[in-house]
């Protein structure tokens, strides 16, 4: 097994996991039937369409 010949400081390891913390925030599109805010690529979860045609049975 593979191990590190020296200690990784305390630094170095919290400025690596410091990145983590700067994702983007999701992007959010309009649905062209009922305009209601969706994430892109899926199915609109109020009126249950994707690119324009009925896909799914809308909830209620």
């Amino acid at each position: 097994m593979a191990v590190p010949k020296r200690k990784k400081s305390r630094s170095r390891t919290r400025h690596r996991k410091a990145q983590w913390m700067k994702t983007s925030p999701p992007t959010i599109t309009r649905c062209s039937q009922c305009g209601a805010d969706t994430k892109p690529h899926t199915v609109c979860a109020t009126c249950g369409t994707y690119r324009g045609r009925q896909v799914v049975e809308p909830r209620p």
